[in-house]
């Protein structure tokens, strides 16, 4: 069901062959998952239709995410943990914490919005808001942006983001892009660095509010950050 509900994030539904391959289960072995959770009036599922969750996964799916996050950051904040290390973890813990224990390490941090990836908590009471979904690699060059959330799964490619200082909160100026697939040549936070296009594409940024030759703005609701964005 969070394997659904972070696919369905796109605004459509999800493939059985994307819910495989982000659960790194079978096709069978989806489908029998599939027609389960439909017996129990989790998801809505047809055979060759996309798959959504109804109302209950969907409140379901959000409580096992909310635990995902807070368990990453408390895990980074609390534990130091490196941020390649924690999504391995808090998918081990996830489903095993008390709704007690829940509540005491999100006072203990301070009621935070955002993990240490950049990806929003979902709240108590089931609300997500939308995620930063435009990466740094469809932007234009001379875009001043704001890195806001970068994927989490590869602990490989979090090292290399952390090494770059590209975290959330990080200020980046594409200067150029080398051609026939080359790297991105980007400025961050006043250091030189070459970005490969694989890297670039699991970055994900929004304008930021200073302006620059061919550069948007942003929204004056994107200029403050949080304590755990710049974790």
């Amino acid at each position: 069901m969070k394997a659904i509900q972070q696919i369905c994030i796109h605004g459509r539904g999800a493939s059985p062959q994307e819910i495989s391959a982000q659960v790194r289960v079978s096709a069978p072995g989806v489908t029998k998952m599939l027609r389960y959770l439909s017996a129990h009036d989790l998801i809505v599922y047809a055979p060759y239709k996309p798959v959504f969750l109804s109302e209950k996964g969907e409140r379901i799916a959000l409580e096992v995410i909310r635990h995902h996050r807070l368990l990453e950051l408390y895990l980074v904040e609390s534990l130091g943990f490196g941020w390649e290390q924690v999504h391995a973890e808090a998918e081990k813990l996830e489903h095993h914490i008390s709704e007690d224990f829940e509540a005491t390490i999100e006072r203990l941090l301070g009621y935070p919005q955002f993990d240490p990836h950049g990806d929003p908590i979902p709240t108590r009471d089931g609300k997500l808001p939308p995620p930063v979904l435009d990466n740094l690699d469809g932007q234009d060059i001379g875009a001043l942006l704001v890195v806001r959330r970068v994927s989490d799964e590869d602990p490989a490619l979090l090292l290399y983001l952390g090494e770059r200082g590209l975290c959330p909160g990080a200020k980046v100026h594409i200067l150029s892009r080398e051609p026939f697939g080359g790297p991105l040549c980007v400025e961050i936070e006043g250091n030189t660095q070459f970005i490969t296009p694989h890297a670039a594409r699991n970055v994900f940024t929004e304008f930021a509010l200073e302006s620059h030759a061919g550069a948007a703005h942003a929204s004056p609701e994107t200029a403050s950050l949080s304590k755990s964005e710049k974790v």
